[in-house]
């Protein structure tokens, strides 16, 4: 099952300085596929463009139901509610206990404000409230990078062991991650 198409897309902040030029790519449950490149190179540019966010010059992006797991994770939740209150929010919580053990994170966690929690807590709760939502597609933006390499290693394979419900498009500056867990890798410049 295809997750995400894009095809012959062409975008770029100006014309006569473009980040895709006729970019393709194709991800189907099951798969990793990475991008990883330079600060600028546009790894988050083409989430917001698969997010639609941004309009492409040129092309088409198909897109399953997706969720997101953004870098910084203090941006993703609203200050003044508690985890739980946004995770309800998207999702009705029935099978939540596998996953807070395989992300390591105590259920009274989430009855917290995000400002309490470390910047590693709360980003497995992203990880948390993305996976809940049931996708499709789950795009990871540096999903692993304020976590220690134990834990780190706990959510990768935790990733993994879903891949028969998800494609997984991420985006890492750690090649050896990447090649460690993707299918295909995608170095932009």
């Amino acid at each position: 099952m295809i997750v995400l198409e894009i095809r012959n897309l062409t975008f770029g902040y100006s014309k006569d300085k473009l980040l895709y030029k006729n970019f393709n790519l194709t991800l189907r449950k099951g798969e990793i596929v990475s991008i990883v490149g330079p600060s600028g190179s546009g790894k988050s540019t083409l989430f917001e463009l698969i997010a639609g966010f941004l309009k492409p010059i040129e092309g088409e992006i198909r897109a399953e139901k997706f969720s997101e797991v953004f870098q910084d994770p203090y941006t993703s939740f609203h200050p003044t509610y508690t985890i739980m209150n946004q995770i309800e929010d998207v999702k009705e919580i029935d099978d939540i206990d596998s996953f807070l053990k395989d992300l390591a994170l105590q259920k009274e966690l989430l009855y917290k404000l995000p400002h309490q929690l470390s910047g590693g807590q709360l980003q497995r709760c992203s990880i948390l409230r993305a996976m809940l939502m049931n996708p499709k597609l789950l795009l990871a933006d540096e999903p692993t990078s304020a976590l220690d390499n134990i834990t780190s290693l706990k959510v990768m394979k935790m990733l993994i062991r879903y891949l028969d419900r998800v494609g997984i498009l991420l985006i890492t500056h750690d090649m050896d991650l990447a090649r460690w867990c993707s299918d295909r890798i995608i170095k932009l410049t």
